[in-house]
């Protein structure tokens, strides 16, 4: 039986040795640029939205750690658009090196604005009205788009510990 998302194709240029540290590094990017309130994505969370956005599709928690360690090397093109897909950036981003350094610079512009700009943002909401803070909400859901990032999931918001 085929190992999961995996498929062996000849015409990849390199082999996949060449490939493992270029893969698990850019994978392990998104899932380290990714968190919400504080919390960490796991490989079984994004394994479960995978499967459930693209249910013929076989990949697990297990499988995405080895892709990311770099012990598994050849996953399937489809899931690698599934996972670009999840993480809302081009599929691209994982085979093609000029596409992978623009979104790398966008990704880490952005981490640096969330270790230093956060707290300003937040304090210039405070004071608005709920129509204002939707508003707010609403331009920066579009900058997340733009910039290639997933949504922001709802459920965060609702406890401000970040803990359900």
């Amino acid at each position: 039986m085929p190992d999961e998302g995996n498929t062996q194709d000849p015409g990849t240029p390199g082999t996949a040795d060449d490939q493992a540290p270029v893969l698990s590094q850019r994978l392990d990017r998104l899932f380290r640029m990714n968190q919400t309130a504080g919390q960490k994505l796991t490989n079984n969370e994004v394994a479960e939205q995978v499967r459930q956005r693209h249910p013929g599709l076989r990949v697990s928690g297990a499988y995405l750690s080895a892709l990311r360690a770099g012990t598994r090397v050849n996953p399937s093109p489809e899931l690698l658009v599934a996972l670009a897909e999840y993480f809302g950036v081009p599929p691209g981003y994982f085979l093609d090196r000029d596409e992978s350094g623009r979104i790398t610079e966008q990704l880490e512009m952005l981490e640096g604005m969330r270790n230093a700009g956060i707290r300003g943002i937040a304090m210039r909401a405070v004071g608005l009205s709920n129509e204002n803070l939707e508003a707010v909400a609403s331009v920066l859901d579009q900058i997340r788009k733009l910039q290639g990032l997933p949504p922001v999931h709802e459920e965060a918001e609702d406890d401000p510990t970040g803990q359900k």
